[in-house]
């Protein structure tokens, strides 16, 4: 049981982190990092010609998916809801979260991409699932 609660608060970690996309910016300090979490400016979307306002209703979506997937995929994962809800959820929350990543890219969002990467591997080509769960 320990192993599922570990699994279940580390999608929970890795959901909420993209909350920080929606957290206000900290004070900027001298020599201090820039804050990497901006809706209102993308790689790709912008040259696209779409403004600040529709770069954040399209970041917010995503994340509201990401985050909201990664909370069921911990409930499913720790045996609190439905396990076949397990594939799909992980399986939407890495998608989502792989594309809010990629749209607003940071190198600093380099790891999420590869944890995303990882349970994707995980999930889709290796079956792979809390014990006790039937992928």
């Amino acid at each position: 049981m320990a192993t599922k609660l570990l699994i279940a608060a580390f999608l929970l970690a890795h959901g909420a982190i993209h909350a920080s996309f929606l957290a206000p910016r900290p004070p900027v300090t001298a020599g201090g990092p820039v804050w990497p979490f901006e809706l209102g400016k993308s790689w790709l979307l912008g040259p696209l010609g779409l403004d600040a306002e529709a770069m954040r209703m399209i970041g917010m979506v995503l994340i509201v998916l990401t985050i909201g997937a990664f909370v069921v995929a911990a409930l499913a994962g720790a045996g609190l809801a439905p396990g076949g809800l397990w594939q799909a959820t992980v399986t939407l929350g890495a998608i989502a979260s792989i594309a809010v990543l990629g749209l607003y890219f940071s190198p600093w969002f380099v790891v999420g991409v590869a944890i995303d990467l990882m349970l994707l591997w995980a999930v889709l080509f290796q079956s792979w699932a809390p014990e006790g769960l039937t992928p």
